[in-house]
């Protein structure tokens, strides 16, 4: 059938490490060109470039905070710009922090918010203008089990998670008329990430309530938002897409 997103151009947040750089390779394999901002190592954004390119497709770095409105407008403009439409988004950008609400600082709280849920809101306000001038378009937010389920998991985290899924749901009512989707990812423990902060205790009392026994992949996750930002996905609509290998 060939691939999944020939033709399309991507733009993916936090995409230098972890699961946002498994998802960019992955929309790259499956034929798009990919965008991606990132905050830290140049030499990480540089062998990104790379990957992507090997796979045959255009890369744009961006080295931009998802919180700086006028940097990430400006950056929405310059892809639009290269490449004449901005297909997909996916809000991977995020952050986690292991603390009980009686120790929370209120920086900590408002840091929380601001990069998973603030950063995810000001990226899809930013690409709606040209997804609505095409009459088309894939958002994809990227939650957590911990949002979507009741569990032990850090307070502030739990709650940015679940906003993530409101704002999909909303976001979907409001621009499926112009032809774009937003949905959602709720993965589970991955191989790294929060994962490497959990106690043996906690890991071993997840594994053991897993039906699959094991931790998941970033692989497996960047395989699912390729498919959900993918035209065959077209009526899948503010849905929240748990993978956690039934809990």
């Amino acid at each position: 059938m060939g691939l999944l997103l020939e033709g399309r151009a991507a733009l993916v947040t936090g995409a230098t490490r972890g699961l946002g750089r498994a998802i960019a390779r992955t929309l790259a394999r499956e034929g798009a060109d990919v965008a991606f901002n990132y905050t830290r190592s140049d030499d990480e954004a540089a062998a990104l470039v790379e990957e992507i390119r090997g796979h045959g497709r255009r890369a744009l770095p961006f080295k931009v905070s998802v919180l700086d409105k006028p940097a990430v407008l400006k950056m929405v403009q310059e892809i639009d710009k290269s490449w004449g439409q901005i297909d997909v988004l996916v809000n991977n950008a995020g952050v986690g922090q292991v603390v009980p609400l009686a120790l929370m600082e209120e920086e900590d709280w408002d840091r929380m918010m601001s990069v998973n849920v603030k950063g995810a809101f000001l990226m899809s306000q930013a690409v709606l203008r040209p997804m609505i001038r095409a009459r088309r378009g894939r958002i994809v937010n990227i939650s957590s089990l911990a949002g979507v389920k009741m569990m032990q998991a850090p307070v502030h985290y739990s709650a940015a998670k679940a906003a993530l899924r409101g704002f999909t749901e909303a976001l979907a009512k409001e621009v499926g008329r112009y032809g774009i989707t937003v949905n959602c990812l709720a993965p589970g423990i991955l191989e790294e990430g929060v994962s490497v902060n959990l106690p043996p205790p906690k890991l071993d009392e997840y594994l053991r309530n897993c039906a699959l026994g094991r931790v998941g992949t970033f692989a497996e996750i960047a395989e699912v938002v390729a498919f959900v930002a993918a035209d065959r996905n077209s009526y899948m609509n503010g849905a929240t897409v748990v993978l956690d290998g039934a809990v």
